[in-house]
């Protein structure tokens, strides 16, 4: 049982909160019972797994690391407020297949909160890939836990503008700005939904590129909402036909 913060694996584990070590070492940290769960049966590739006794027994003999310790390293080693006695270090996946039907764009998106909503709801509505560009790192524990292991599921590639523009160039390029039309009378197949930076929105790169622009109809007292409510609302509205 391992006892020490001094140990190799818990200093490990207790780096990847750090951009700089998760680009080093491939790997990145997830936490919680239901997590690491949920990761093992969706096929991520699980490098190590940290906890208390009754919480890592469900991964014995499974082909990678498990290392049982007392639950105070073990919440050492988590990001979050309240851990929950398990951690595990997962591979960040090599991205290089070819784009599904729908894809988001986060271009410029900061806050992890958000980027993490977006994950989700991608996850939520089918959209199997989604672009960062100039965006939060979506493996920071923080991102991780507000994508509710959507993390899983989506296809995730960091990139420059220009690369996912050529990436997505037979898609309709769809913005969302408060300029478009209500996206409630806009329809579309293969597109591509571009989402912007909180504060300035999309990119005057993304806008001269699209095909449509959309916006979510509102009432005079707000003038916009959450990039990631946004990007909820507007794909659900798009996909209300496929989901």
């Amino acid at each position: 049982m391992i006892q020490s913060r001094q140990n190799a694996l818990v200093k490990h584990l207790k780096s990847l909160a750090d951009k700089k070590y998760r680009k080093t070492s491939g790997t990145y940290l997830i936490e919680g019972e239901k997590t690491v769960k949920e990761a093992f049966l969706s096929g991520a590739e699980i490098v190590a797994v940290l906890g208390t006794e009754q919480l890592v027994s469900p991964y014995l003999d499974k082909g990678f690391r498990v290392e049982i310790a007392e639950k105070a390293i073990v919440d050492y080693c988590a990001d979050c407020v309240t851990p929950q006695g398990i951690v595990a270090e997962v591979k960040i996946p090599d991205q290089s297949g070819i784009l599904g039907e729908n894809v988001v764009i986060a271009d410029g998106i900061s806050d992890p909160g958000n980027a993490g909503t977006i994950i989700r709801t991608c996850a939520a509505v089918g959209v199997k890939d989604l672009i960062m560009i100039n965006s939060v790192d979506v493996y920071s524990p923080k991102c991780v836990r507000a994508s509710m292991s959507g993390i899983f599921s989506v296809n995730v590639y960091d990139m420059t503008a220009e690369k996912a523009l050529e990436f997505v160039k037979d898609k309709t390029i769809i913005t969302a700005d408060m300029s478009g039309e209500s996206v409630f009378d806009v329809t579309a197949d293969n597109f591509c939904l571009v989402v912007g930076n909180e504060a300035h929105g999309v990119s005057d790169f993304f806008k001269n590129a699209a095909d449509k622009t959309v916006s979510l109809p509102m009432k005079p007292c707000m003038e916009s909402l959450n990039a990631a409510v946004s990007c909820s609302v507007i794909l659900y509205q798009l996909l209300k036909n496929s989901i």
